[in-house]
């Protein structure tokens, strides 16, 4: 059996490369060998450093029974939800069709032509409480396509022309998209995003709904800018809780209880990045109004003190690029344990090894990095933390930088992932340089950042003329008339799922930290202020529009486009006061 993992850029791909399984990684020779065998592949989705991720490796498939019967009826598939999240976005999609409880991992059976036909997330190694266990659900889904191969090709072609046109905005009960408003949200509607939110507030522990409960950072960004309470009681409730560890300073993923209590350990590099950003803001806020004698006094000043300290001293890896995320997992005691590091002191972890990082460099993630701690570091006057900034930057250009100006999605000790760099790229890496540039003085971060967000408006213009070819500096982004958005990746989506008609186009849904869409749109915005070029608030505008119906209907999942939404409507509103 050959070892395709075990060069892999991905550390969560390495971590399964001595399974019994005979794991292909994500690319069209997993499909050709499932079409020259009439088998159906099974795609399992996860990432490093993914809880239940782990537990199903070590249950299931490190099983040697189990992995016969999965060489035997299937290929099998690993991907890095990280490295490729369109992969993920367009099976995760799919999934929500056989269950509501999505997460990771995620399995998901599809057709040798890539088609969706079912999906689940974590099974047990034997039934429990009416949940089948992995054995009895692969042999389920092999019974189906022999027996029943119509069903299941009929189910796969509905699901997949559903996915289709969800992404061409096409939802049941919903207006055609050129007959939805293209309008940017009134101050009047973004007030009463607000008062929905507060309305949605848990007002006895902070934050949104209940358990499980997530920072949703991009949302608290929002409220930032609407100057609403609600943003400050969150954060201050969520520094005070068990979701922060109080030694290093960093912020886990998400709690399982509504109290922020029983965290799930992994500790996110985006999570910690926007939270800096927002209690830097926070901080910042308290020392204008007085309200504490610097932002550094402030006990916001202090949580953002712990995260930018955290990302420094833990998260940044030799060379000056910021890993992805450090593991929930642990040796402790000589046992292996899920959180048990986080509980010991400062004096009891220094004879504890800490749970892993996955060194996996993910250009946008290290964006949102280097934007936090150049935010951060000018705040409170931290040269350390803008040194940080700008050696992450230098990595990414010197490393993710191809030699026709675009992005590599991921590198690992400085090997490119062949994974291409999507929308999210562009936007968070640009926004940071743009930021980063500013504060030092930095010609160099300014000109690539201005030229990364032009890529993105020279993709949608070549797009709309079939070109195949980049077109020259200073293209206008596309007007919306046939359905492109004004930013497109460089290069197009990945290219397995375009070849097998599953690629959604459009980036735009965001929840833990901004979509494409609306990072790009944020670097945008800063070249029009900074330029006065029109083009780039045309594009912002159009992009932003886009999307403005569904953020005032689901806030929870547009924070960030909300954020510039608002930042947009205050600057229509200084300059018609003036």
């Amino acid at each position: 059996m050959a070892n395709r993992l075990g060069d892999a850029i991905s550390p969560y791909l390495r971590s399964h490369a001595d399974n019994p399984v005979d794991w292909y990684p994500w690319g069209e020779a997993a499909f050709a060998e499932a079409a020259r065998r009439d088998v159906p592949v099974l795609v399992s989705i996860g990432y490093s450093t993914c809880h239940w991720c782990h537990v199903m490796a070590r249950e299931s498939f490190s099983d040697t029974g189990l992995a016969a019967v999965l060489n035997r009826g299937f290929v099998a598939v690993k991907v890095d939800r990280e490295e490729h999240p369109e992969v993920d976005a367009v099976y995760l999609a799919a999934a929500g069709a056989f269950t509501q409880n999505l997460g990771w991992p995620l399995n998901v059976f599809v057709t040798p032509d890539a088609k969706p036909f079912f999906a689940g997330t974590y099974s047990p190694p034997v039934a429990v409480q009416g949940n089948p266990s992995f054995g009895q659900v692969l042999g389920a889904v092999a019974d189906a396509w022999a027996n029943r191969r119509e069903e299941v090709e009929s189910t796969a072609a509905q699901l997949t022309k559903a996915l289709v046109a969800a992404s061409n905005g096409e939802q049941p009960g919903e207006l055609p998209a050129e007959a939805r408003s293209k309008a940017l949200p009134t101050p009047a509607q973004l007030a009463q995003v607000v008062f929905e939110l507060d309305a949605y507030e848990d007002a006895l522990h902070g934050g949104f709904g209940g358990a499980p409960k997530f920072p949703v950072a991009p949302v608290l960004k929002f409220l930032q800018v609407m100057d609403a309470p609600l943003a400050d009681r969150a954060l201050r409730a969520m520094a005070a809780s068990p979701l922060r560890d109080p030694v290093e300073g960093g912020f886990f993923r998400y709690a399982t209880a509504s109290d922020w209590s029983e965290p799930h350990y992994e500790r996110m590099l985006y999570d910690n990045a926007l939270l800096l950003d927002a209690y830097t803001t926070s901080a910042q806020k308290a020392g204008s109004t007085g309200a504490a004698k610097t932002p550094a006094d402030h006990w916001a000043g202090e949580t953002a003190a712990g995260i930018a300290s955290f990302l420094v001293s833990t998260m940044q890896i030799d060379g000056g690029g910021f890993a992805s995320a450090q593991d929930s997992e642990s040796v402790v005691a000589g046992q292996q344990s899920e959180g048990g590091y986080y509980a010991l002191d400062a004096e009891a972890r220094k004879g504890e090894t800490p749970p892993k990082l996955d060194l996996k460099v993910l250009t946008g993630w290290n964006g949102l990095a280097i934007s936090a701690l150049t935010h951060a570091g000018a705040a409170f006057g931290n040269e350390q933390w803008l040194s940080a900034a700008a050696s992450a930057a230098d990595y990414v250009l010197e490393h993710h930088v191809r030699a026709d100006g675009t992005l590599a999605r991921a590198s690992l000790d400085g090997q490119l992932s062949p994974a291409r760099a999507i929308l999210e790229d562009y936007g968070m890496f640009a926004d940071a340089l743009l930021q980063l540039g500013s504060v030092l003085g930095n010609e160099r971060y300014l000109r690539v950042g201005r030229q990364l967000v032009d890529l993105t408006i020279g993709a949608s213009a070549a797009a709309g003329t079939g070109a195949g070819a980049e077109p020259e500096a200073g293209a206008e982004a596309g007007d919306g008339a046939d359905g492109r958005p004004p930013f497109l990746a460089p290069g197009g989506g990945d290219p397995v799922l375009a070849a097998h008609g599953l690629l959604i186009e459009g980036d735009v849904s965001e929840g833990a930290y901004p979509s494409g869409l609306s990072a790009v749109s944020s670097a945008a915005c800063a070249l029009f202020f900074a330029s006065g070029e029109q083009r780039y608030i045309d594009a912002v505008r159009e992009s932003l529009a886009s999307v403005a119906e569904d953020a005032l209907q689901r806030p929870i999942g547009f924070g960030a486009a909300l954020e510039i939404m608002a930042k947009l409507a205050a600057t229509d509103r200084a300059r018609a006061n003036r």
